[in-house]
């Protein structure tokens, strides 16, 4: 009985972050391009057109070139989406990320659980990164 704004009226003028990508199914990426193309969409149950201007940031972590040869993912929408590629590499190939990754992840439970900590020794920081590449390959 009420009405509810989706993803791309809510982003109008802005940015939507779609994540995972790679995985939504031929359906819901047929209806994404049509709003991509057109910049209109219609909401569900409703027969009014609604115009957006949205910019779109996607991310996945699967393989889109080889979901296209597998006929899972539309070359269509890659070529739409992919106008601006960025690629990050894989941690365990950028490990000197880690420890300023577990610094950041202790601050911020740390301020969760209202703790104070004035550093992260060294010594923690190399054996956290061993843990999580251990983690990674077993």
């Amino acid at each position: 009985m009420q009405r509810r704004q989706g993803r791309f009226e809510l982003a109008h003028s802005g940015t939507l972050f779609l994540d995972e990508i790679g995985e939504l199914p031929a359906e819901t990426q047929l209806a994404l391009l049509r709003v991509l193309q057109e910049r209109q969409f219609e909401r569900v149950g409703g027969s009014q057109v609604i115009s957006t201007d949205v910019r779109i940031i996607a991310a996945t972590n699967c393989d889109l070139q080889a979901a296209i040869s597998a006929g899972t993912f539309r070359a269509d929408l890659f070529y739409r989406l992919n106008v601006f590629p960025i690629e990050v590499p894989p941690l365990r190939q950028r490990k000197e990320d880690i420890p300023m990754l577990v610094e950041y992840f202790v601050k911020r439970y740390a301020d969760k659980a209202r703790k104070q900590f004035s550093r992260i020794d060294k010594k923690y920081a190399g054996a956290m990164s061993v843990l999580s590449l251990a983690r990674q390959y077993s």
